[in-house]
């Protein structure tokens, strides 16, 4: 450390330090902050979109939540939070444990699992609606009686393909973070647990789950948080239906403010997901604990 400027060479000095974030901070507070209060300020009016504004007071929150199928949006946006996340934890942990490995080819499996978050979820949500077309679709060209079902016009198997092709795309993804996480696990444990007799399957219960418990929280709150987001894949895949079977809060949003002319009600619905969202994010934190090693990467 130089005695003269009281940093060390090479290092900008701490008073420039909290500046170097400023641009940051600006694209957050221009891009995030500013949006969100300006939604919060369009859900105490009534606006088509296009003519003026006019404050309308909590007539739009009244509307929204006395409005009956409310409850039934957030129970179909925490069925798919809930269903999608016992799918892809299990399979993105066992992923990444597996891309976790040194052998080649598991590098070229790693780049071909990885290809389905590169895709659009539109043409992800046109090829299956495609596949599973029941007379034209891939049981039919095949000739596979099981496959050839009304698979979109069942509110059972509605749901079930939109859970499907949601965690069909993202497993790659948190297979990614789990991977990374396996990597940074000290190799002297399974070292150890090898001297003591421990297969691999005992490796995996006894260091290699425990190990991840922080990853497990980070990579399940992006899950949560963003399947509160799903709108393109469902409006493209089932638009909401049979019925209301899919029809999450997002979709329910868009319905209001671009098909209905309700900005009122799609803003009260956004405020509604964001303020969700942050509560979920919080509970999972605090799932985590506190403890010092919160602050730490796993196996450091």
């Amino acid at each position: 450390m130089s005695p003269h400027t009281g940093h060390s060479p090479g290092r900008p000095p701490r008073s420039i330090l909290p500046w170097l974030a400023t641009p940051a901070l600006l694209v957050f507070v221009g891009f995030a902050v500013v949006p969100l209060v300006g939604v919060f300020a369009l859900s105490f009016t009534t606006w088509d979109g296009i003519g003026t504004i006019h404050g309308s007071g909590l007539d739009s929150w009244r509307a929204v939540l006395t409005d009956p199928g409310l409850p039934h949006a957030l129970w179909v946006t925490f069925l798919v939070m809930a269903v999608s996340w016992a799918v892809q934890t299990p399979l993105s942990i066992l992923l990444g444990t597996f891309l976790a490995g040194r052998q080649r080819y598991r590098a070229v499996l790693g780049v071909v699992y990885f290809i389905p978050l590169m895709l659009s979820s539109a043409a992800i949500a046109i090829a299956y609606k495609s596949l599973l077309d029941p007379n034209f679709g891939l049981g039919a060209g095949l000739n596979l009686p099981l496959l050839v079902q009304d698979w979109l016009g069942r509110p059972g198997l509605a749901f079930g393909v939109v859970v499907f092709v949601v965690s069909w795309q993202f497993v790659p993804f948190h297979s990614l973070i789990y991977q990374g996480g396996v990597q940074q696990i000290p190799t002297s444990l399974y070292e150890a647990a090898q001297l003591d007799g421990a297969g691999r399957i005992r490796q995996f219960f006894s260091i290699t789950l425990p190990q991840l418990k922080y990853t497990v929280i980070t990579s399940s709150t992006l899950m949560v948080v963003g399947s509160l987001t799903f709108f393109d894949l469902i409006f493209v895949l089932t638009e909401g239906g049979p019925g209301d079977a899919t029809r999450v809060l997002a979709l329910d949003m868009y319905k209001r403010g671009f098909q209905a002319s309700l900005m009122g009600p799609a803003s009260v619905i956004a405020v509604i997901l964001v303020l969700v969202g942050l509560a979920l994010a919080l509970l999972l934190r605090r799932l985590g604990g506190r403890d010092a090693g919160a602050s730490q990467l796993e196996g450091a």
